[in-house]
């Protein structure tokens, strides 16, 4: 198969469309990693819904970052298509959706993309120069977003791409006030509120692992964003723990959150964007999983090289710098949204997740010796047990403790 672009004539301009969520937008920084890698000179941007660009803050292999409505009238979103026309020598979709795709066609005088298996986006071929079928039965979204590169014939590159707040002097003093309480002490960053009810831990096991976490002192941060139910929840964390806890939700910027995590001793949170940036910083990290689908969906280990996904579907592990603990039960994952199958579901797994289980990988990651002795378990007390109304597909227990290193 010919070269898209021979190496007399590299492409000089490059967008990469993913119009997703924050999640998905920082797991698609590999893509334009690997671009620049194989030509550092292209200028090379993102098109991203508004509202997620803040993950890509200062990213070093970015020239700008496009923003677009994610609800958009059909005249805005042909005034966008109209605003990239034809500007790039390559446009890569990073994604299987529609308007990834006919951005990728506008944007692009070459057009790389991904496409849903054989029979379900045939009319979409028709739009690229080249594609990839998505083949995501046991691939990461990192492996899957990278499966274009052969197209081009270059060389993945597999590292996600942290945000952060570059070197202004300014700005770093300003956000290093926001850590002057903590003194020079060690400190473990926690993350507790995700988008989605169904994603969330147990208010109980958050203050159990603040109390052991004081106990060996490490002083206690936490991070969010501005929703007001996120910060509410914070604020009832952070008066029932005690009044030496950082608050900062709501405080900081996605790149300023992303310098907090490199700073921090260990991170802890949900399947949220969070704890993608954190595994990403090399920071100690612990993702607490319930219905989601690890083996997809888990966060990215720095440095993680390896072809297979990091993570099996069912199972806790520990690959590098993060830990991933998953829920309980026979059904885990169910890959449903909560046990009643709708966004503000809670999830049985994760209500059901015993701190000790936190605190022994916490324990592990930060090199102080378990405590092995019989423990009373600590799950929720405050939320009822939802009931399951949806059946789930039977999935294999998961094994004890974190399994092996890598």
């Amino acid at each position: 198969m010919a070269a898209l672009f021979p190496d007399t004539a590299p492409p000089r301009s490059i967008l990469v469309i993913c119009t997703r969520r924050i999640g998905d937008v920082l797991l698609a920084t590999p893509i334009v990693r690997s671009l620049k890698a194989r030509w550092p000179d292209a200028q090379i941007d993102m098109l991203v819904f508004k509202g997620t660009e803040g993950v890509l803050e200062h990213n070093p292999d970015l020239r700008q970052v496009i923003t677009v409505a994610q609800r958009a009238r059909a005249s805005e979103r042909w005034a966008d298509a109209r605003r990239i026309w034809r500007k790039y020598d390559l446009a890569c979709a990073a994604m299987t959706s529609d308007r990834a795709s006919f951005y990728s066609w506008f944007a692009g005088r070459k057009r790389i993309g991904l496409l849903l298996p054989a029979g379900k986006s045939w009319f979409k071929r028709l739009l690229f120069n080249r594609y990839a079928v998505e083949q995501s039965q046991h691939r990461h979204t990192v492996q899957i977003g990278l499966s274009l590169m052969p197209l081009l014939g270059i060389a993945a590159q597999p590292e996600v791409v942290a945000p952060g707040i570059g070197h202004e002097a300014a700005r770093r003093l300003r956000w290093q006030a926001h850590l002057a309480p903590l003194g020079a002490r060690p400190f473990a960053t926690l993350h507790l509120y995700p988008m989605y009810t169904y994603k969330m831990w147990h208010t109980e096991g958050w203050l159990a692992l603040i109390e052991w976490l004081r106990g060996r002192g490490y002083g206690i941060v936490l991070t969010g964003g501005p929703a007001p139910a996120e910060v509410a929840y914070a604020n009832e964390i952070a008066q029932r723990a005690g009044p030496d806890v950082v608050n900062l939700v709501g405080k900081l910027s996605l790149g300023e959150t992303a310098e907090t995590l490199r700073r921090a001793s260990l991170f802890v949170g949900p399947d949220t964007s969070a704890t993608h940036i954190a595994a990403a910083t090399g920071t100690p990290t612990i993702a607490l999983f319930g219905p989601s689908n690890p083996e997809r969906w888990g966060p990215w280990p720095k440095g993680w090289l390896a072809e297979a996904s990091p993570w099996k579907i069912s199972g806790s592990g520990r690959h590098g710098n993060v830990a991933l603990i998953q829920g309980s039960g026979s059904c885990v994952p169910c890959k449903l949204e909560g046990c009643e199958a709708n966004l503000h579901s809670w999830s049985d797994c994760l209500l059901m997740l015993d701190a000790n289980r936190v605190i022994d990988a916490a324990c592990e990651l930060l090199g102080i010796q378990a405590d092995r002795q019989q423990r009373i378990p600590i799950v929720s007390q405050s939320v009822p047990r939802p009931q399951r109304r949806v059946p789930a597909p039977p999935a294999s227990p998961a094994p004890a403790g974190l399994g092996r290193r890598a």
